[in-house]
């Protein structure tokens, strides 16, 4: 993105201060186009009579919840819930009723409501669902699915496909890539992760947790559960270590790297914390970020001045941004700025004790002043703010697709896609390969691509009418490839065959096309015996 486009962006979320609720006329029709409607997805109903069996109330909110995040919805987190909660003067474990259901959604601003139960005969769970749309006041039809209760993350995922279709009926996302999303998820790390977050004890919150990422160790969101109860605990070190193991991939990554950054300065690793600020801001350069990224480099000895400067650029507003530059001016010999600066932050906060000392102090001679005075970290991460920002960015990104030709939108779209997929992010990927194919039907890039998609989370009959798309377009080795492993895996061994040698007419160095062959090869030397 142009570095224009970006501050322009993040100048229009600096003068946003809430979201403004629309009248009921304003708001979309149910049934109309899902993207970016905000949803309040509340714990389910347990209908099991089994108390063991509570945690997935909270499970189904959060299972539910992702799968929205993937197919373009704005789901609120389980922080705003319990903030709204708070607001209303009700209890962390309330159970709504259809009426503070609305009065709750309406505090957040949310578009549709999902509600929900579960029960189980002991072996298979069946749960069910409805939308509850909040400017129409309207309930929509129930729907249910049931499956194995040991597979019970893949049963709320067809869930969230099925809600899906009905908040978004033009949306084309199949239900085994919603399936396929949460395949890696392991049931009794996610069931030790959901008590971990909703155990009133910490002490209990943490045997939870560890033994959540110690089932499994690629669990982003128990990590980074876990990291927070490190650094509420003042555990800097292991707060650290913990929140580096939240991935870019990760819904949480650009606030772990946020935290991860003051629990290393908050350890005296400035050059560490240093790093940690300027990964976020890669991403998204806010004022927090480049305000602590700052302190950082002042904390080695460095002049951070240039850093608190686009801080205070990026957010006048706040006082501390002022402070902080003013105190960087004047340890680098700009006294005039240095003045200046104070007198602005003095003018918002006319009764700080300390900066009126220090800017007294200033006024002496240099060699009576002794006041050396440290600039200010910013201690909280608005995930708001951040939110809104990656909204902004986002209408940035889709104003410029919209600015190339179906060739080129089609062309880009499909870039972003092969990197999620490259990070197994199955339902991003199929949606812009999607928009992609929605921009340009003749996009080979983009069938192909999403062959692998569909190959990947199982969709055979789809991976394969996909290739095939592909190669009438223009034949290439990766969409050869695609059927010569779903032949193979279907034994028509001849048919995978000719399809590798044609991928390695394309591809001579192929490794994957030889080690099909390879496979062929041994499976028809089995039958022969």
């Amino acid at each position: 993105m142009a570095p224009g486009a970006l501050l322009l962006a993040l100048l229009v979320l600096t003068s946003v201060s809430a979201l403004a609720q629309g009248p009921p006329d304003t708001a979309p029709e149910a049934g109309a186009s899902g993207k970016g409607r905000i949803l309040l997805v509340l714990p389910f109903d347990n209908k099991t009579g089994q108390p063991n069996l509570e945690w997935i109330r909270e499970a189904a909110a959060e299972i539910l919840s992702s799968r929205f995040v993937s197919a373009g919805f704005a789901p609120l987190s389980r922080a705003d819930r319990l903030y709204a909660l708070d607001h209303l003067g009700l209890p962390q474990g309330f159970q709504p009723s259809h009426a503070s259901s609305l009065k709750l959604a309406q505090t957040l601003d949310a578009d549709s409501i999902i509600v929900g139960g579960y029960s189980t005969d002991g072996s298979e769970i069946e749960a069910n669902a409805q939308i509850i749309d909040v400017p129409q006041l309207r309930m929509g039809k129930a729907v249910m699915v049931h499956g194995d209760l040991r597979n019970m993350i893949a049963v709320f995922n067809a869930l969230a496909w099925k809600l899906t279709k009905d908040l978004d009926p033009d949306f084309n996302g199949s239900q085994e890539t919603f399936v396929a999303a949460g395949a890696n998820l392991h049931l009794e790390a996610f069931e030790q992760y959901i008590r971990g977050i909703t155990e009133p004890d910490q002490a209990e919150r943490l045997q939870h947790l560890n033994e959540a990422v110690k089932l499994d160790s690629n669990f982003g969101r128990a990590w980074m559960a876990l990291a927070r109860e490190d650094y509420s605990g003042q555990q800097y070190e292991q707060a650290a270590a913990a929140f580096a193991k939240v991935k870019g991939s990760d819904a949480d990554a650009l606030e772990a790297g946020f935290y991860r950054g003051l629990a290393l300065m908050f350890s005296g690793k400035y050059p560490e914390a240093e790093a940690a600020f300027a990964e976020v801001a890669r991403v998204l350069p806010l004022a927090p970020v480049l305000n602590n990224q700052a302190v950082a480099v002042s904390r080695q000895g460095h002049d951070g001045t240039a850093l608190f400067r686009q801080a205070e650029t990026a957010d006048p507003n706040t006082p501390d941004y002022h402070f902080n530059l003013a105190v960087s001016l004047k340890r680098h010999g700009d006294e005039g700025g240095s003045q200046a600066e104070m007198a602005q932050y003095l003018k918002a906060r006319p009764n700080d004790s300390e900066a009126q000392a220090i800017e007294e102090a200033w006024k002496q001679p240099a060699t009576a002043s002794s006041v050396e005075p440290l600039e200010r970290i910013e201690r909280g991460f608005d995930a708001v703010a951040f939110r809104q920002a990656a909204v902004m960015l986002d209408q940035v990104e889709a104003a410029r697709l919209e600015t190339l030709s179906p060739q080129q939108r089609a062309h880009t779209l499909a870039g972003q896609a092969r990197e999620y997929l490259s990070r197994g992010l199955m339902l991003e990927s199929e949606r812009l390969y999607q928009q992609a194919i929605a921009a340009d039907g003749g996009s080979e890039e983009a069938h192909r691509g999403l062959a692998e998609v569909r190959e990947r989370t199982g969709d055979t009959a789809g991976a394969r009418k996909e290739a095939q798309a592909a190669l009438a377009l223009t034949p290439s080795a990766d969409a050869y490839l695609v059927l010569a492993r779903l032949d193979l895996a279907a034994n028509s061994l001849e048919s995978a065959g000719h399809n590798a040698n044609e991928a390695l007419k394309l591809s001579p160095n192929s490794l994957a096309a030889k080690e099909v062959l390879r496979q062929v090869g041994a499976k028809q030397g089995a039958m022969k015996q």
